[in-house]
């Protein structure tokens, strides 16, 4: 009988993350992520198989978790738009810095080269629209955007102000992320609240 678990794969996935955001996909060791976790890295090769097993579980998770800053965002406002707002700045929250972005950038890489974690980045955007797409849809039930509004076009362009958002601020370093998130979704939503 084996030992019980006393760290989660939740919890190591979390751990590789955050070694991702500092090291990058590419330079990331077993090692590296084992500290991150507290563990050894012969447990992480036990649990995941090998550095791609693991970075494809992390993978997974991020399509998996999608949805949490959404639910949070409900939870903590009563306005759809503002949930919105909240719920796409909480996605960038875990970068900090131009070289952690690079560091998740590198991740894309593997995303575009790779048909496996290609998989789980096209589940992850496809979730994520839908997610906006909700958001909005409730905000023109609520009244706060036209009703003429065409949500699925509209949740494409939040998706692109998204990615866009993060790569010119990367770039430029100007403000805080989050501040930098909210003030372009505004300019994308400008059009479209109800007047």
């Amino acid at each position: 009988m084996g030992r019980p678990r006393t760290t989660s794969d939740e919890a190591i996935l979390q751990a590789a993350a955050r070694a991702i955001g500092r090291h990058g996909p590419q330079s990331l060791t077993l090692a590296a992520v084992a500290q991150e976790a507290g563990l050894s890295p012969a447990t992480l090769v036990q649990r995941f198989g090998s550095k791609r097993g693991l970075l494809l579980a992390v993978a997974g998770q991020a399509e998996e978790s999608v949805a949490r800053p959404f639910l949070r965002a409900r939870q903590e406002h009563g306005s759809p738009l503002e949930a919105l707002r909240a719920a796409v700045a909480g996605l960038s929250e875990s970068v900090a810095t131009p070289e952690e972005l690079a560091h998740s950038l590198g991740f894309l890489q593997l995303d575009l080269t790779d048909p496996e974690f290609r998989a789980h980045a096209a589940e992850h955007a496809r979730r994520t629209r839908e997610e906006m797409a909700a958001l909005l849809a409730e905000a023109v039930a609520a009244g706060e955007l036209a009703g003429e509004t065409d949500v699925a076009r509209l949740a494409r362009a939040v998706q692109v102000t998204y990615n866009g958002v993060l790569i010119l601020w990367a770039l430029t370093g100007e403000g805080a992320l989050a501040d930098a998130m909210r003030d372009a979704l505004d300019e994308t939503l400008g059009p479209h609240r109800k007047l």
